[in-house]
């Protein structure tokens, strides 16, 4: 009976371990594309002076920080165990959140002063491609991360699905009022549009801080 118990802990040591690594490999994709994303994104926005595409870059840029600080939670659990790591990793969540929030306020203050200044933004032809990219692969990523998240029972795993699942949501909003914009060619899209984006970053940021995960809409 003991030695059937020691093949079964053995068992299941080695198929938490293949599930780390297939939760690197998901981290290294996001990694990847993160950085096109937020290049994209800014330099696009910038380039057209669009709020909301620079805000979703921004966003993307913080999610690259916060892949980053995952494949580096998960390479301790792998050497040093699952507690060690999950105490590391609420101070990053923290940091993270943080930043969030600070976007939130960069884009209400932007908006508020786009909006009065009654300034828009020109349409981004490269804006749209990116985020029209986006919607399907962070859909794919989130379901991904979410079923290697209940596998691990890893929080910070799950977190960073709702991240690509928000992701997704931006890139939903993004679109819509690129498609707009070239539609209508109203000056007030952009602006009114970041301030949408802000109610996705307010509730990631709340999230990250509390650790709390509002996956309603995550299945």
């Amino acid at each position: 009976m003991a030695q059937a118990n020691t093949v079964d802990a053995a068992q299941l040591d080695s198929a938490r371990e293949a599930a780390i690594r297939s939760a690197f490999r998901l981290e290294y994709l996001t990694l990847g594309w993160m950085t096109v994303e937020a290049a994209v994104g800014i330099g696009a926005g910038i380039a057209a002076g669009s709020l909301a595409l620079i805000a979703f870059g921004a966003d993307s840029l913080i999610e690259l920080v916060s892949a980053g600080v995952l494949v580096w939670r998960l390479t301790v659990e792998l050497r040093h165990g699952q507690e060690f790591a999950e105490s590391a990793e609420r101070l990053a969540a923290r940091i993270g959140g943080a930043l969030l929030g600070a976007l939130a306020v960069y884009v209400v203050v932007s908006a508020g002063f786009k909006l009065w200044l009654g300034r828009g933004a020109e349409f981004s032809p490269a804006g749209l491609a990116l985020t029209v990219v986006a919607i399907p692969l962070m859909y794919w990523l989130a379901r991904r991360k979410l079923r290697l998240a209940d596998t691990l029972g890893s929080r910070a795993l799950r977190t960073d699905a709702v991240e690509s699942i928000t992701c997704g949501w931006l890139a939903f909003v993004v679109v819509a009022a690129l498609i707009a914009q070239a539609a209508i060619g109203a000056w007030w899209i952009d602006p009114v549009a970041s301030l949408a984006i802000v109610w996705f970053l307010v509730r990631e940021a709340r999230e990250a801080w509390t650790g709390e995960e509002c996956c309603d809409d995550c299945h």
